[in-house]
């Protein structure tokens, strides 16, 4: 239930008061508002627009509430800054990244030193060092702001108790961001230990504008009995609309390709344009690539900065610091500059590529300007033709306003075990009440007694396949029934392997000056160098010493591998290879696809579009057709000894794989000769050496029952028991839940050991515990991730009785960009645009009806 508050400005203290009309502000509303049931002591959701002041607003009760004058008796501490309480920690931030962390702290300190409040606000994350962390556990700040991850770790202490029992409030920044992911399942876990221990603490959700409001009031939250509670919800007044254009390219837009190489020239003309701008890429691969190219062409002397996840924390911090002081007029960058840092000088956002999701786009443009009565500018630069579309429907769905969040997750299996483990590691716990503290988080709210009992039997047994094996045992019941930890090394393992985030091993990248000259090619390289950051193992895998590649900002030379270092020296390589992270490549939202189909099929729409892509398009439909908003066209056609079939689902490129794996195995039965299939977040091909053509047409193929969505039982079942894509999924599973360790003291595994240790524990468990709840925990993360399962399904049956098939003696227009992805999955993602010309041109051709 939501409670109106009074909002008068009363509510603050004078000296805040004085703060305010100080700058020329006056208090906002909802910062009102949240002070308002803060002092009522209920827990509320704050949806806010950037720029309106949200993060003030989560900390404004919190300075107010330490503001106060302390009695005489209370201990007080001298910061050099301001005197500091030192009461217990009150307020806990916790934000989806560490940049955040470190940012949101340095706008703290600012109010903090105006009014001389006596508050110490620290931040700490996987960058602080050991001796602060553990200086924070024996006498915590007044403020702590971190990461989902290190609120684990902490929980798994034995002083946990003793840290919390003073908390009073925790605020979650970004949280439409924290919920979507494991991360968020292992925070509303942190969430519920938290209520128990500190039963008096409210929380404080910050958020951007969701579809769903309530999926985060919930979070927000204990629940109990199976009955829905939500916190107080408060509604930010809108800013002014953002101004969103597409880059209308004078040059000749690409029928493929990510780089969006075509339109560098008239991005650095925006960036020159502009006192600062942030260039935002879905990959870390193409932020290396584009920031290359911008160097480059960059006669003017531009500042331009790089910023991804991969780079050294100091060269991050480097970039942030410089763009918060308004030194540089351009960074290049990934998610990792998505969220919430407050650079009131950014005039502009350009993002390079599709979006993927309105909502995200929002989030970016957001990063531009910061002022809420001004608005965003942005600047919208689609790669290739299909993404021209993508970009329409993104710019239409900014107007309007709409959110494209996903639904409230369900909690994974591998999660809670990871979190069973990290309670015993602290005190121990007794089953029935830790199991009632679980179901107090709102993702596990419906889990059933028995998939709790099994999540802990897996941490003390490995379950009943691994029983035998002692290493598995990592949890055990005293004489009280209470578990704990069966000795220290498996607490020491898991601090070292908490967190949710999955990614490829990865070395360290040290900068040195190369080979000794008399050596030759067998010089020795002096150990040590500086850090530049870290690079994902199987890239180096591919490489010999002399090859060169692009890495944070600079082109360098492979010199060696030592242990977990790549040592590398500086070249000038004009044909550097560019790394490619797993990370980072977003799915096409349904919500974006579903517009796209929407414009496609409406031709007064076109109007709206560049001159490029509404040829391409008129082309299309008098050659072929244009799909309808529910209709799958089926196009097939010969082309040199094969023979197509492309369809175009708009379903994205996950969605698009599974089908085709599937459409492969029944066109084998249907003795069609699959060879293979390759998709794009828009289209399908498969290609065959049977007709598939004279199939359709004379009978022996029917589409009907070729895309029937009962492909999604046995079909499916048959082809995950033998894919590498289940042992993939469940090795991320295994690395999650604590059953294979990364890293260790003082090392960290290779990938290949990973990998033989998971696939041989894959393999025990599918022959002799197939119900196993690690197989349970994959098999689900496949259907909702890898798989698009739900998405595949929902597609099906809306095409069914609408299939369109269109025979054809050559490739279509539309057909084309998937055409050209055929034998560069590979390079997927990091290929320069320049390698698909020769292939376009050919393909282009024969699409293109003859003069």
């Amino acid at each position: 239930m939501d409670t109106k508050a009074p909002t008068s400005p009363d509510l603050l203290p004078e000296i805040f008061r004085d703060w305010f009309t100080a700058r020329g502000w006056s208090p906002r509303a909802h910062q009102l508002d949240l002070l308002a049931k803060a002092q009522q002591g209920r827990s509320a959701l704050l949806i806010a627009p950037t720029g309106a002041g949200k993060t003030l607003a989560g900390f404004l009760p919190t300075l107010v509430e330490l503001g106060r004058p302390q009695p005489k008796s209370a201990k007080m501490l001298s910061t050099g800054r301001s005197i500091a309480r030192t009461g217990g920690l009150h307020t806990l931030y916790i934000s989806p990244l560490k940049a955040l962390a470190v940012d949101i702290a340095r706008n703290l300190d600012k109010p903090v030193a105006d009014m001389k409040l006596p508050v110490r606000v620290e931040t700490r994350t996987g960058d602080t060092p050991v001796s602060r962390r553990q200086r924070q556990r024996r006498d915590p700040p007044d403020i702590l702001l971190t990461t989902p991850e290190q609120l684990a770790l902490l929980l798994s202490s034995d002083d946990a108790p003793y840290l919390f029992s003073s908390l009073k409030r925790i605020v979650l920044d970004e949280l439409h961001a924290l919920v979507t992911s494991k991360r968020g399942d292992l925070l509303s876990l942190g969430l519920a230990r938290l209520w128990r221990l500190a039963p008096q603490a409210t929380t404080v959700g910050l958020s951007a504008t969701v579809a769903e409001p309530d999926d985060l009031r919930r979070y927000l939250m204990p629940q109990a009995d199976g009955i829905a509670r939500m916190a107080d919800l408060v509604i930010a007044d809108a800013g002014a609309a953002p101004i969103v254009e597409m880059l209308d390219t004078k040059e000749r837009l690409p029928w493929a390709g990510h780089m969006a190489r075509h339109a560098l020239g008239e991005i650095y003309d925006l960036v020159k344009a502009n006192k600062t701008s942030l260039m935002f890429v879905n990959t870390r691969a193409q932020a290396e690539m584009l920031f290359q190219d911008l160097w480059r062409i960059n006669d003017d002397g531009l500042a331009i900065a790089l910023h991804h996840g991969s780079l050294d924390v100091a060269q991050r911090r480097k970039v942030e610091d410089a763009m918060a002081a308004g030194k540089l007029r351009g960074v290049v960058c990934t998610s990792s500059l998505d969220l919430g840092i407050d650079w009131g000088d950014i005039d502009l956002v350009i993002n390079v590529g599709a979006p993927k999701g309105a909502s995200r786009l929002m989030q970016r443009i957001g990063r531009a300007n910061h002022r809420l009565d001004e608005p965003s500018r942005a600047v919208m630069v689609p790669a290739n033709r299909f993404e021209v579309l993508e970009c329409r429907a993104a710019i239409d769905a900014v107007a309007e306003n709409a959110q494209d969040t996903p639904p409230q997750r369900t909690g994974s299996l591998d999660v809670l075990a990871q979190h069973i483990l990290g309670c015993a590691c602290g005190e121990p716990f007794l089953a029935d009440a830790l199991y009632e503290e679980v179901r107090s988080a709102a993702p596990y709210m419906d889990l059933s007694r028995s998939d709790f009992d099994d999540a802990v039997d897996f941490v003390a047994t490995g379950g009943y396949a691994l029983k035998s094996y002692e290493r598995f045992a990592r949890i055990k019941q005293d004489k009280a029934g209470r578990w704990r930890v069966t000795n220290p090394k498996v607490r020491q393992s898991y601090r070292l392997n908490v967190g949710t985030i999955v990614e490829e091993p990865m070395l360290k990248v040290k900068l040195v000056r190369g080979r000794g000259k008399s050596s030759g090619s067998t010089g020795v390289i002096a150990r040590g160098g500086r850090m530049l950051g870290q690079i994902e193992e199987y890239f180096i895998e591919g490489l010999v010493p002399g090859d060169t590649f692009v890495f944070g900002g600079e082109v360098v030379r492979y010199e060696a591998l030592m242990e977990d270092e790549v040592y590398v020296s500086r070249s000038n390589d004009a044909n550097a290879k560019v790394p490619s992270y797993m990370g980072g490549k977003f799915p096409l939202s349904t919500y974006l696809a579903e517009r796209v189909r929407l414009l496609l099929a409406d031709q007064r729409a076109w109007k709206g579009l560049p001159d490029q892509v509404r040829e391409w398009l008129s082309l299309q439909a008098a050659f072929s057709r244009v799909p309808g908003p529910r209709e799958l066209i089926v196009e097939t056609f010969p082309r040199a000894d094969k023979h197509y079939l492309v369809c175009y689902p708009f379903e994205g490129r996950l969605a698009h794989q599974t089908l085709g794996m599937l459409l492969t195995r029944r066109l084998e039965r249907a003795r069609a000769k699959p060879l293979g299939f390759v998709a794009n977040e828009y289209a399908l091909a498969v290609w065959s050496l049977g007709d598939m053509s004279s199939m359709i047409r004379g009978g022996r193929l029917n589409l009907d029952a070729l895309f029937d969505a009962d492909m999604l039982g046995d079909d499916l079942e048959a082809w995950l028991a033998e894919s590498a894509l289940m042992k993939r999924t469940f090795r991320t599973c295994a690395v999650i839940s604590g059953l294979i360790a990364r890293r260790f003291t003082g090392e960290e595994k290779s990938r290949r050991q990973v990998l033989f240790s998971t696939d041989l524990v894959y393999d025990v468990l599918r022959k002799h515990q197939p119900d196993h709840v690690l197989l349970r925990a994959a098999r689900a993360d496949a259907a909702t991730g890898l798989l698009d399962i739900r998405r595949l399904s929902d597609m099906l049956i809306r095409i069914k009785g609408r299939i369109t098939h269109k025979e054809l003696d050559r490739v279509s227009p539309l057909a084309v960009p998937v055409m050209l992805e055929i034998g560069r999955e590979a390079v997927y993602g990091e290929a320069s645009d320049e390698l698909l010309a020769e292939a376009a041109e050919e393909l282009v051709k024969e699409a293109m009806p003859p003069n």
